[in-house]
């Protein structure tokens, strides 16, 4: 949703909001004019015209204007605004006049007016370049107006008014560094000016909501009358699925301003995101009635569908959105992404190249066309109803690892689901992470993601976009494909904790050692009191500070629901979800049960789950360096406290008793047998183990470490080489195997895979691993050429295994395994 509609710095660009006087100062009274422009700062509109009464300040006309403005009494402001706008056409009071016209769809009126005030010429002061920034910006000419407010900060390096305007651009031009400047400037001058706070609120709102909540409290204890704090909080209700608080935060902006459009559109957004079509379509037209070329409703009714992952419906209602009005640069850019996530392509390339060739300076339409070049030169791989994207550089690796896994996952889930989705599927995978989050949302960074589904769209990160060991990209696949299945059974409704917490759970089905990697920080949550009520699940999706718990926790419920209820109860619900029901209802509906309801069994669940693990994080505070007398009898007398073993083991390792350290290891290891992270119990027993040359139980204690973190390459690589030695084809292909699944781009592994396959005749395993290292540049090119050659003989491709075969001896012509071969071959 676009913030500037005739907003908060459109009439103070020659008045800073005054302050609190420094101490020490002289305090003087403030002057009628600063009197009204605190009060509007404060929301206290209706004291303005009895405070400026009798006042002939130039300014007058503009304040008054502003506090109707603000109550949507815009026929009152535009009385007010037109002598003093005739009288002086560039000044302010024809400013806020453009900018109201442009506010009720009067464009041509408005152009004529702003054209005036943006082409005023010889600015002099900072207020005057101020004024020309903002009419320029209306009128759409961002490059001009940024140079205008460059200059303007230049002349004013301090003024509040003009730093949270330039903000606002940046803003709407989706720059949030650079508006995070900008507001911060204005608020290091002036920590009360409610526009900047705002400012500030709406940037923390993409990555940290905590932050933004606390901001807009901040605004709100300033300036309760606030229509842009108040939509704020919807906003961020809407994002947690909080309807009926998002209804009442837009309840409180409507009385303020009856006429808001912003508060108007958001209030039928939450309408068509309810399926209320008949409501949708009545709070519509009264939007359209105060401006009948406003688009904007149907784009921010198209935004909150997407947000709630109706992404067809998003692209109906944007296209409704460019009917009224076809000039809306923001309303294409707009319609670009959701056809992005509908996996409409060039559609999405048509829409965004009209959006850039209107605004070339929105970020989110520069970077998505940046990324659409990139994506054209990848190589699409399709099997039945699965298309796939590989990077050029990935292709022959990744298509003998992504497809056979995502055919499995499908398979299961088709079968498990009793559901089959609407395809194509298209799933595109990046090997550099930002490419990632730009498909995904039009801009780098989500740091913390690694993939995204939206019903026949996934796209994630390729093994290659993060260093090996950090995550694990099958685990990510088949998280996202799960996805699929309960957002196209719930019609894309499904609240983010069931589908997400579905999609771990699902991990866990996949492969026993996936979805288990939060295990031990939910029981940490859970020691601490601070695992979530199941009612406000949604909410920590939204906290960078929960959103690990929230997702853990989510697929424990899942979990539960599906053991009380069975499989049947739990489809059902997505499809209670998928009739538009929400949660209370929606469990009702199908499970027979309230949130209270399932709070008990799933807390009860939990301490039978947990109870045990939770006793064995309890145990006495240890002294820093106690001496190891003391840590034994400490130890002894507190044999079910993991922290005292750990620490005892730790201890043990440092005084060279390896045999008790381990005793001490493997008592930790069984109070807490799913405790990952570096120097788990499992972890330690290996090095120990290790140190002592006892391979057996090393190899144990990195199968089980394997179990809690499954990404973890170099556990996975000490083990194979472990196991290599003993002689067990069988167990050393499967120990390889799992690495290769980790990174498939480890030529060696891949090597040793498909040498084992190929000795046992399987020649189709064989051949995608050769192939797969190949493909990987691997050191020894002869050896790995020979290789493939070999089993492409053997699979009856002679023609392919010579040209394999020479490749190999036109590297190495002395090489005897591609000689011996190219003698069979001409046999």
């Amino acid at each position: 949703m676009r913030w500037f509609v005739g907003g908060c710095a459109l009439v103070l660009a020659t008045l800073t909001v005054p302050t609190a006087q420094t101490p020490g100062t002289p305090t003087r009274p403030l002057t009628p004019v600063e009197q009204a422009a605190k009060a509007l700062n404060e929301g206290r509109y209706d004291e303005v015209d009895a405070i400026l009464k009798g006042q002939q300040d130039p300014l007058v006309p503009g304040l008054r204007a502003k506090a109707a403005i603000a109550r949507g009494r815009y026929a009152d402001a535009e009385a007010v605004l037109k002598a003093p706008a005739a009288a002086s056409p560039t000044g302010d009071p024809a400013l806020q006049l453009g900018l109201l016209q442009m506010l009720l769809g009067r464009r041509d009126e408005a152009q004529r007016t702003l054209r005036r005030v943006a082409d005023a010429g010889a600015p002099r002061t900072a207020a005057d370049y101020a004024r020309m920034a903002m009419a320029s910006r209306a009128l759409g000419e961002y490059k001009d107006a940024n140079d205008l407010y460059r200059n303007a900060t230049r002349l004013a390096p301090d003024d509040p008014v003009i730093n949270t305007a330039w903000g606002e651009l940046f803003l709407e031009k989706y720059d949030r560094p650079e508006a995070l400047k900008s507001f911060q400037a204005a608020l290091k001058v002036d920590a009360t000016y409610v526009p900047a706070r705002l400012g500030l609120a709406t940037v923390a709102a993409a990555g940290n909501p905590p932050a933004a909540k606390e901001a807009i409290d901040e605004a709100l204890k300033l300036n309760p009358n606030s229509v842009t704090a108040h939509l704020l909080v919807a906003e961020m209700a809407l994002d947690d699925r909080r309807r009926d608080d998002a209804r009442e935060a837009i309840d409180k902006a409507l009385k303020v301003n009856p006429k808001s459009l912003d508060a108007l559109s958001l209030r039928a957004a939450v309408d068509f995101v309810e399926g209320k079509q008949t409501d949708f379509e009545t709070h519509a037209k009264e939007a359209l009635a105060i401006n009948p070329r406003y688009g904007d409703v149907f784009r921010v009714a198209g935004d909150h569908a997407a947000r709630n992952y109706l992404f067809d419906e998003a692209v109906a209602m944007t296209r409704r959105a460019i009917e009224i009005d076809d000039a809306n640069a923001t309303a294409h850019a707009n319609l670009g992404m959701h056809l992005l996530r509908t996996g409409d392509e060039p559609a999405a390339r048509r829409s965004l190249e009209r959006a850039f060739k209107d605004d070339p300076f929105n970020v989110v339409t520069f970077n998505s066309l940046a990324l659409l070049d990139s994506l054209d030169k990848f190589q699409t791989v399709q099997d039945g109803d699965l298309i796939f994207r590989f990077h050029p550089d990935e292709v022959t690796v990744m298509r003998e690892h992504a497809i056979p896994l995502a055919k499995e996952a499908f398979a299961a889930l088709i079968k498990r689901y009793g559901f089959t989705p609407k395809g194509p599927i298209l799933i595109e995978m990046f090997p550099k992470h930002d490419d990632f989050a730009v498909r995904t949302l039009g801009l780098p960074g989500m740091v913390g993601a690694l993939g995204a589904c939206f019903g026949r769209v996934v796209t994630l990160d390729s093994p290659k976009a993060r260093k090996p060991g950090e995550f694990h990209w099958g685990e990510t696949l088949w998280h996202e494909l799960a996805h699929v299945m309960t957002l196209q059974m719930s019609n894309n409704r499904v609240p983010r904790w069931l589908t997400e917490g579905a999609s771990v759970w699902e991990e866990r089905r996949g492969r026993p050692e996936w979805g288990r990697e939060s295990d031990f920080t939910f029981l940490q949550a859970l020691d601490a009191g601070k695992t979530m009520k199941l009612e406000n699940l949604n909410d920590g999706f939204s906290d960078p500070r929960t959103i690990s718990l929230a997702y853990y926790q989510a697929s424990l419920l899942v979990e539960h629901i599906v053991d009380t209820y069975g499989e049947q109860g739990f489809h059902k619900l997505l499809r209670a979800y998928g009739q538009g029901l929400e949660d209370e209802v929606a469990l009702k509906d199908a499970l027979g049960v309230n949130w209270a309801g399932l709070q008990a069994s799933f807390d009860k669940r939990i301490d039978q789950d947990y109870g045990a693990q939770l006793k064995a994080l309890k145990g006495p505070e240890l002294k820093e360096k106690m001496p190891l007398d003391e840590l034994k009898i400490l130890a002894a007398a507190n044999a079910g406290s993991v922290m005292v073993q750990m620490a005892l083991g730790q201890a043990l390792v440092a005084a060279k008793d390896p045999d008790g350290a381990l005793a001490a290891f493997e008592r930790a290891a069984a109070l807490l047998p799913r405790a990952g992270g570096r120097g788990n119990p499992h972890a330690m027993i290996a090095r120990v183990s290790l140190e002592k040359k006892d391979t057996e139980r090393a190899i144990k204690a990195l199968e089980a470490s394997l179990l809690i973190d499954p990404s973890d390459v170099e556990a996975a690589r000490q083990l194979a080489g472990l196991i290599a030695v003993k002689g067990n084809d069988t167990a050393t292909e499967a120990a390889y195997r799992r690495i290769v699944g980790i990174d498939p781009f480890d030529s060696p592994s891949q090597t040793q895979v498909g040498r084992l396959a190929f000795k046992r005749k399987d020649n189709a395993a064989a051949l995608r691993a050769f192939k797969s290292a190949l493909a990987t540049q691997p050191p020894d090119r002869a050896a790995a050429h020979t290789d493939l050659g070999e089993a492409l003989l053997a699979s009856g491709d002679a023609a392919e295994a010579k040209k394999q075969t020479l490749e190999a001896l036109e590297i190495a012509p002395s090489f005897e395994r591609a000689q011996d071969l190219l003698l069979k071959l001409a046999e």
